[in-house]
């Protein structure tokens, strides 16, 4: 298939997606996975950000979902259904590129180094720049980008990646939260949230401190230009 426009997938639609990337590598003889399977994965501890409880019911919901763009198919046959992802054949890009983007959406934002070696079950890279390499061509893809370079943050060496595929893709406070921690598996799915809350109050308190210091300006202005007249 064409490069096309990038779908905006729900937290647990790119979950979804994510897991079935990594295990198709990482249990061949298990994938396309079952439901069961899915679900496990999906709700796995380790190698996770954030870490989430979903149901078979919220699986087979996001499943619907990834069918509808191509993304996901399930195939017959034996007693148990089971489910294969398209990222290479929707997107259009290479294996190298597959992995990079499971990763991300499986851990959160993480530099090309992190990425090297989180990658290493799924594809190993020769060295950092030939992971930034195929970073970069799919930042500047001309039918949307699939990934973003996230400004350094204070102290830090490497700028972090992050995708675009998912609707938190665009949220600075869940980018945020992912930095709280060296494990990105040690802070739960609700945590997040609560978080998440947190930093929007913070941010909300902080408007009004600008507005306040913006009249006292207002006023300290005021009464210098009477003071002059």
């Amino acid at each position: 298939m064409a490069d096309s426009v990038s779908p905006v997938l729900s937290s647990i639609e790119a979950r979804v997606l994510g897991v079935l990337v990594e295990k198709q590598h990482t249990v061949p003889d298990s994938y396309p996975l079952s439901l069961n399977a899915l679900v496990s994965g999906c709700n796995q501890k380790s190698n996770r950000f954030p870490v989430m409880q979903v149901s078979q019911t919220d699986v087979l919901e996001a499943i619907e979902k990834l069918e509808q763009v191509s993304l996901v198919s399930e195939s017959s046959g034996g007693r148990v259904t089971r489910y294969a992802h398209h990222f290479e054949e929707v997107f259009n890009i290479p294996v190298q590129s597959v992995a990079l983007i499971a990763m991300l959406l499986l851990r959160g934002p993480q530099t090309a180094g992190e990425l090297r070696i989180h990658c290493e079950r799924l594809h190993k890279f020769a060295d950092i720049s030939s992971v930034e390499a195929f970073l970069e061509e799919m930042a500047v893809r001309s039918s949307g980008s699939l990934v973003v370079k996230l400004p350094r943050k204070t102290g830090a060496r490497e700028n972090r990646w992050f995708h675009l595929l998912s609707e938190d893709s665009d949220n600075e406070a869940y980018i945020d939260t992912c930095a709280l921690s060296d494990r990105h598996d040690s802070v739960s799915f609700d945590d997040f949230h609560a978080l998440k809350s947190d930093f929007i109050k913070l941010e909300a308190e902080v408007a009004v401190l600008r507005k306040a210091v913006d009249q006292l300006k207002a006023q300290i202005l005021l009464q210098e230009k009477h003071m002059e007249e």
